[in-house]
């Protein structure tokens, strides 16, 4: 199909109408031959005392889809929703998908926590999957594309450019888009091509001239005469061209100008079909655990990476197909014996391939006004400023809980800047997941090299997706004498600590930074999390045990402040609740509020039903995947979700028992996974400090009132968009936790009806005291 841009009311209606009416076009024969066994699916998938992991995954991006559906953002900020909701779903189809492929292919047992086994789950899985497709489609033409107008930009056809706009199309294919182009052919006397994943390919039909005519063959001959061969779209060509007019911007896109322009990569040959795909590889892989040394190591993650381009097709995204075109037909029929997939795997675009492509438009500097502009960072609390003389002096007289992006990560960045040039500086430790592109973190840990301090650096080289910037970015360090370690091959490091060794003359102090986000100035703009900076010994103690476990040969006998993973971690998170349980029943105060990326465990999300039967109020705050069924009779009526969306991602974990009236805080990087538990070096702090301990109960208790961004989960694994109540006004953490105030602070709790007196005058003594020593040192 080509490129069909609406230039009426009317032609706008009849594409909304195609959407709406659900024609019986690939993708719908899919759903409505699901439909027929989906009652039996569905039993048992409500029957579960368990959501689906991935099911539950594409909740969350309907979450995210739904912002785009907001009429109180403007086009710009819902075009950017949807081109997340577009990546996500790629994200999903590479790893979730490709996972369960890996059980299909090699004839592997799993059963889904629905209770599914594997083949019926993946089609109640691609069934959801072809509806939210649907869905997408439908946001962008029925409710942005006729906001396009108005904001001065369309998307046009080829055939409507002026005659001179058409010149210089041609001469753009002419001279950039035709030199990258390769058509690949596929016959008896070629093998088939490799096709990237996640670009726009043409699958063109040929036969040539001086053949017999395909109207005098039979269907068996015809299929001789008929010659496929691919042109691949370079990813690196930008998706649209834009032309400006008067008080508008048009976008012609990539697909149009090439189809337009096909003809001149096939002289003297007869086009039968030519259409658009797109499709996603299985890019789910693990490595295999070894002893070799480094080198081996690094050897085996550029070939998992090399393998996962060549991985095993879980998605086609194509144009319609009119039965009126046997090429394309014979085309998708070969493409799918090929590939051994079915009609599911086929999803319809019936407008454009590739949301995700929407950046191109967002970011056009026309359209940079129509963005929000970026909250100022305001400064932590009990400091009046972000950036300081001198960092260590600061984290010296009290411990800084920095919540991101409301406070600026800039502290993190200082102390390494500082420790870096300072000559009392010994040595840095510090674990890496993800960086920036342009990281400040390798630039001072470099110069810190080059200045003769001792740098450690564990490095994970198996994050998913930046697997080939760590390696760049770890071997730089190496290069400059840093001591780095490339993972460990049983385990992703995902534990975010740093440790500063700094001689003071009459002792040596360390200062230590733990957060649960990546040590990444860039996602710190945009992702919620939250860092401890301190020199409270117990913290630098346990720190400087957990770095000998990592990176060398040590076994400590417990941590005081730190728990573990794979040491221990689910097992004193089950004792912590079991707590609240053992309170509850005897009728002690008991609450447990936790907010968290994902929470999938079953043997932990066992422990909180158990819980919640003992009559613990359970309040949990996931934005994401939750296999946890709340509000189940029986089971989980003491138990409520709920998911925040909205402009920040959040990423922040905190993990809240009350303890009966002593509360247990923690913070940290892990989620409740199997995989946070069992395959990922994990670490949990505990927020000593009663200040931070009422920041962190502050940051729940928000979490909870919000009222703008928050979505409750309903005990049919559905999610309800929260409403303001009457007479109220919206409640948005996104905007909130950039005024909070001390007495917010101190006031703030969970449980309690209201604050202890006790506690409340060792808070607010412990505020005066900051506040004097800040000032004191300005």
């Amino acid at each position: 199909m080509r490129f069909a841009m609406p230039t009426n009311r009317t032609l706008l209606g009849n594409l909304v109408s195609r959407l709406t009416q659900r024609p019986q076009n690939t993708a719908d024969k899919a759903s409505d031959k699901m439909a027929k066994v989906s009652e039996k699916v569905i039993s048992v998938i409500e029957q579960s005392d368990y959501l689906s992991r991935d099911l539950s995954w594409l909740k969350f991006n309907e979450r995210v889809l739904d912002q785009a559906r907001s009429a109180n953002r403007t086009l710009m900020e819902r075009l950017k929703f949807l081109a997340i909701s577009a990546s996500n779903l790629d994200e999903f189809f590479m790893i979730r998908v490709g996972s369960l492929y890996n059980y299909l292919d090699y004839h592997k047992q799993r059963v889904d926590y629905s209770g599914l086994r594997e083949v019926p789950f993946r089609k109640a899985l691609f069934t959801a999957a072809q509806q939210f497709s649907r869905d997408q489609n439908q946001v962008f033409v029925e409710e942005l594309l006729p906001l396009f107008a108005g904001n001065q930009l369309r998307l046009v056809h080829y055939d409507e450019l002026t005659a001179d706009e058409q010149a210089e199309a041609t001469d753009y294919f002419d001279r950039t888009i035709y030199p990258t182009l390769t058509p690949m052919l596929y016959d008896y006397t070629h093998t088939f091509p490799v096709l990237l994943a996640k670009v726009l390919i043409f699958g063109v039909v040929t036969v040539n001239p001086d053949d017999a005519p395909l109207q005098s063959l039979r269907s068996e001959d015809e299929d001789e005469r008929q010659r496929l061969s691919f042109v691949q779209i370079p990813a690196n060509l930008p998706r649209f061209l834009p032309f400006d007019r008067d008080d508008e911007v048009i976008f012609l896109p990539i697909e149009e100008i090439v189809r337009q322009n096909i003809k001149k990569l096939y002289r003297n040959v007869e086009i039968i079909s030519v259409n658009l795909f797109r499709i996603t590889r299985n890019g789910d892989f693990t490595l295999d655990e070894n002893d070799d040394d480094e080198a081996d190591f690094l050897d085996e993650v550029r070939q998992k990476i090399k393998n996962r381009r060549l991985g095993r097709v879980t998605r086609v995204e194509l144009e319609p197909v009119s039965p009126d075109t046997p090429g394309a037909t014979w085309m998708i029929n070969l493409l799918k014996k090929r590939w051994e997939i079915d009609e599911l795997n086929l999803f319809e675009a019936p407008y454009m391939l590739d949301f995700s492509a929407l950046w191109q438009i967002i970011r056009h500097p026309e359209f940079k006004d129509d963005m929000p502009r970026p909250h100022v960072p305001v400064p932590p609390l009990g400091l009046n400023r972000e950036k300081f003389d001198d960092i260590f002096e600061v984290i010296r007289q009290r411990d800084v809980l920095l919540h991101h992006p409301y406070n600026n990560f800039e502290p993190v960045l200082q102390l390494l800047e500082q420790a870096a040039e300072d000559p009392n500086v010994l040595a840095i430790k510090i674990t890496v997941y993800r960086l920036a592109k342009r990281s400040r973190i390798t630039e001072a840990l470099l110069k810190a090299a080059e200045n003769g301090k001792h740098v450690s650096v564990l490095f994970e080289v198996k994050a998913r997706f930046d697997e080939e910037n760590n390696i760049r970015e770890a071997q730089r360090l190496q290069k400059a004498g840093c001591f780095v370690i490339y993972g460990i091959s049983r385990y992703k490091t995902h534990t975010k600590l740093l440790l500063v060794v700094r001689n003071e003359g009459s002792r040596v102090v360390r200062y230590a930074h733990m957060a649960s986000g990546n040590y990444n100035e860039d996602t710190s703009r945009l992702y919620t999390d939250i860092g401890l900076l301190t020199t409270d010994e117990v913290y630098t103690h346990d720190i400087s045990e957990f770095f000998n476990v990592i990176t060398g040969h040590s076994l400590p006998n417990e941590y005081r402040y730190l728990i573990t993973a794979p040491r221990g971690m689910r097992e004193q998170l089950i004792r912590l609740i079991q707590t609240e349980a053992e309170n509850a029943q005897h009728g002690l105060p008991s609450g447990i509020c936790i907010k968290l990326n994902s929470l999938e465990d079953k043997l932990v999300i066992d422990e909180l039903y158990k819980a919640s039967q003992a009559g613990v109020p359970i309040r949990l705050i996931v934005r994401g995947i939750c296999c946890l069924r709340p509000r189940r009779q029986g089971l989980s009526e003491n138990i409520t979700v709920r998911s925040i969306v909205g402009d920040y991602l959040e990423h922040t974990r905190v993990f809240y028992f009350h303890n009966n009236g002593d509360p247990k805080i923690y913070g940290g990087s892990a989620d409740i996974m199997v995989r946070s538990f069992d395959r990922r070096i994990e670490s949990l702090f505990i927020l000593a400090d009663q200040r931070v301990k009422q920041q962190a109960i502050l940051l729940l208790a928000y979490n909870l009132l919000d009222t703008v961004n928050a979505y409750e989960l309903q005990e049919d694994g559905t999610f309800k968009k929260c409403e303001v109540p009457k007479g109220e006004k919206p409640f948005n953490i996104h905007e909130r936790f950039f005024e909070v105030t001390e007495k917010e602070v101190m006031t703030a709790r969970l449980f309690d009806p209201e604050l202890k007196p006790a506690d409340q005058a060792i808070i607010e003594e412990e505020y005066q005291e900051g506040a004097e020593r800040a000032i004191a040192d300005i």
